[in-house]
């Protein structure tokens, strides 16, 4: 027992005033394996529900933790060993603080893109809209996150945004979305026959849903028109634009066929003359 308590006492001298013993070293060694089983079993508790493309994202992302585990048992050893640690530091700060302000933004992100794969709000193929800008979400990474607008533009949305604005996920609840365009016609017009014609018009048009059926509602009476809404359900919203435009030229066609007009604001003008 004495032998062992020396083996573990013995030390080796770098100078004079450090001094690592055996018992040091295998004390890191065993800290180093628990700190790399405790990060393992963490990867596989958080990437336990997540698909594979989303735990591959984590990866990178472990392996930097586990290379700062390791820097701080490192540095923790050098203080054992009798090094100024804080010597150290004291002569970086200026470094230190530099590169702590150039990453700020950077770990904003990596944390956001984190609670993005483990909350599952967005997921690869849903519209999200975000500071007014409309597209399809086609890769989740840790920093940033591309989505593909209706013209075919990428979007590159660094991922800290989620956190700091209102998103919207239009396909949350199914990629199903209720759509509607306004109309106006001119006062003195058959508002039932309007209604009438408006949801013939949405009927007849196949990319709307007949369940829930179109709805149209008599919404103002507007300041030179009698303004109508029509309401209908739409399976890929993202492509929206196009059976909406189908929808206004058929509706364009049918008030003309029925005489129904689509008023524009108008002015009076009058012309005092005064003497001159």
């Amino acid at each position: 027992m004495e032998k062992l308590r020396d083996f573990f006492n013995y030390s080796f001298a770098f100078g004079n005033e450090i001094h690592i013993t055996v018992k040091a070293i295998l004390i890191v060694i065993l800290t180093l394996f628990m700190a790399s089983f405790v990060i393992r079993l963490l990867k596989k508790l958080i990437t336990k529900k997540l698909p594979e493309d989303d735990k591959l994202k984590f990866v990178s992302l472990f392996s930097y933790v586990k290379w700062f585990v390791y820097v701080v048992i490192f540095l923790m050893t050098l203080h054992n060993m009798g090094i100024n640690v804080t010597a150290i530091f004291a002569t970086s700060a200026a470094l230190l603080i530099g590169i702590g302000l150039a990453l700020q933004t950077f770990f904003q992100d990596i944390i956001s893109g984190i609670f993005i794969l483990v909350d599952q709000s967005v997921h690869v193929g849903d519209i999200i809209e975000l500071d007014g800008k409309v597209g399809r979400v086609v890769e989740i990474r840790l920093r940033t996150t591309r989505a593909v607008t209706f013209d075919n533009k990428v979007l590159v949305i660094p991922n800290h945004l989620y956190l700091t604005n209102t998103l919207f996920n239009w396909t949350e609840n199914g990629t199903a979305t209720r759509e509607s365009i306004t109309v106006g016609v001119a006062y003195g017009s058959d508002t039932v026959l309007v209604k009438e014609l408006l949801l013939v018009v949405a009927k007849e048009n196949k990319d709307v849903y007949s369940h829930p059926e179109p709805t149209v509602f008599f919404t103002d009476f507007g300041e030179s028109s009698l303004d109508f809404k029509l309401v209908f359900t739409l399976n890929d919203s993202f492509k929206a634009a196009i059976p909406k435009s189908d929808i206004r030229f058929a509706i364009d066609k049918k008030f003309r066929e029925h005489n129904i007009s689509i008023p524009f604001p108008q002015r009076d003008i009058h012309i005092i003359k005064g003497n001159v």
